[in-house]
């Protein structure tokens, strides 16, 4: 819990993250040390939620037209 939350890669939030949860599953944590673990688990869910958009953004799908040249359409979920 060092490092600011905006500075972690989505593989470092993602991680910190799942030790929250697992902290917070198992109890007896104070109340004032859950609230801040559960803030915190808050941010790097909302960081990874950020990280995963921004990538969706730039990714890309090399497909045909229908004269045969190739071109770039947004990536579609779904």
């Amino acid at each position: 819990m060092d490092k600011p939350v905006h500075e972690l890669t989505f593989e470092e939030a993602l991680a910190e993250l799942e030790r929250i949860v697992r902290a917070l599953e198992g109890g007896g944590l104070p109340l004032e040390e859950a609230l801040a673990l559960y803030e915190r688990g808050q941010a790097l869910a909302e960081r990874c939620q950020r990280l995963l958009q921004e990538a969706r953004l730039r990714v890309r799908i090399l497909e045909r037209d229908e004269s045969g040249a190739l071109r770039l359409s947004p990536f579609e979920e779904g």
